[in-house]
């Protein structure tokens, strides 16, 4: 276990260290989950409270924020620094030195410098693995994958045919990247043809056949991309699917084929993104958003959580609802449901005095 001195951890964080003594830290936790050899976290008010009961001799605390009585480090942006420091702390998973007896490497495949393959690992025909990669256990490697320097896969992760990935890729648990497609055709127009031509379903053909539409295309993923546990990405139908460097996807995202996803987009657990969207550079998609296929969304958006989008979107739109609507237009709506509900309520109050005028005059 290693010890960080309040200069080292200063340094490391960039922030003013305001001493009232030596001290040596070996963990990070909150102020009252904290002892004499912990770092305190106190990156907010309720937090900044607690170190009044804590037994840390340090806390990390934002600008202006420091109490007399403890050894603080005053940041500028508390979550920055946050991860400064769990980059710090962070023990990597143990891999492993070179390849396990059990794992399995076709005689085409090409292992990089430094390689670690954990047991049951499986690297296919034609695949190339960069150097200083590391795959945990049971892991797959399809035909022809070409895996950059510096990876780190962990267990379960599944990598179908044809699919490229950059340098210093992390792809974590039971991730599925270049599967087929969900992509059908029919014999005969269908009832979402149908609906899609005429506003509505007429006849329906009982014997209708669904054909699968294979997927010949594969995945291409650039560097410095996080890729979440279970989340699932499909191979193109022709094309690649792409994901641009520096975005990082959360647990249990769905990313249809031919999608071509920008650079440093920020996509939240369980979003959805039908087949060959078109995603801007920047652009976050909150949780549960869903997005129909063949869409466009500019650059710098914001996809609200739950947002249903139908439509596409320019650049910095923040696209709200469902069906989704810019921010403005959604905030509009609210407002005009809001007077309805007034009017409504000054309706009733003279219902009684309307009718009994309306009576009246009938009599």
């Amino acid at each position: 276990m290693k010890y960080y001195t309040a200069e080292e951890l200063a340094y490391v964080t960039g922030g003013i260290l305001n001493k009232v003594e030596d001290v040596k830290v070996c963990k990070l936790y909150p102020p009252l989950l904290a002892d004499e050899e912990t770092l305190a976290l106190a990156l907010n008010e309720e937090e900044i409270a607690n170190l009044s009961e804590t037994k840390a001799k340090i806390a990390i605390v934002p600008l202006g924020a420091a109490p007399d009585n403890i050894t603080t480090i005053e940041v500028e942006r508390p979550r920055l620094a946050m991860m400064k420091l769990l980059t710090m702390f962070y023990v990597p998973p143990t891999t492993g030195e070179g390849i396990h007896p059990t794992a399995v490497v076709y005689p085409t495949a090409k292992l990089g410098q430094n390689v670690s393959l954990g047991p049951n690992v499986v690297v296919a025909e034609g695949a190339e693995i960069g150097d200083n990669t590391k795959i945990l256990a049971n892991a797959y490697i399809g035909e022809d994958v070409k895996v950059g320097k510096d990876c780190l896969f962990h267990a379960g992760v599944n990598i179908g045919k044809n699919t490229i990935i950059g340098d210093r890729v992390i792809i974590n648990h039971g991730a599925s990247i270049g599967a087929d497609g969900f992509s059908f055709v029919t014999e005969t127009p269908d009832n979402i043809e149908n609906a899609k031509k005429d506003g509505e379903i007429k006849e329906t053909n009982k014997q209708q056949v669904v054909y699968k539409i294979p997927s010949l295309g594969g995945v291409k993923i650039g560097n410095d991309v996080e890729i979440g546990a279970n989340a699932c990405i499909d191979k193109g139908t022709i094309e690649y699917t792409q994901i641009g460097d520096q975005t990082k996807i959360d647990d249990l995202v769905m990313i249809g084929h031919n999608c071509k996803i920008g650079n440093a987009c920020m996509i939240v657990s369980q979003s959805g993104i039908a087949g060959s969207c078109v995603i801007g550079d920047r652009v976050v998609i909150a949780g549960q958003a869903g997005l129909a296929d063949h869409l466009t969304i500019g650059n710098d958006s914001i996809i609200m959580a739950q947002a249903g989008v139908s439509k596409s979107f320019p650049e910095k739109s923040i696209i709200v609802g469902a069906p989704a609507v810019p921010r403005k237009e959604f905030i509009r709506q609210l407002q005009t449901m809001k007077k309805a509900e007034q009017l409504i309520k000054k309706f009733q109050a003279y219902e009684k005095v309307l009718n009994a005028e309306v009576e009246n005059n009938e009599g």
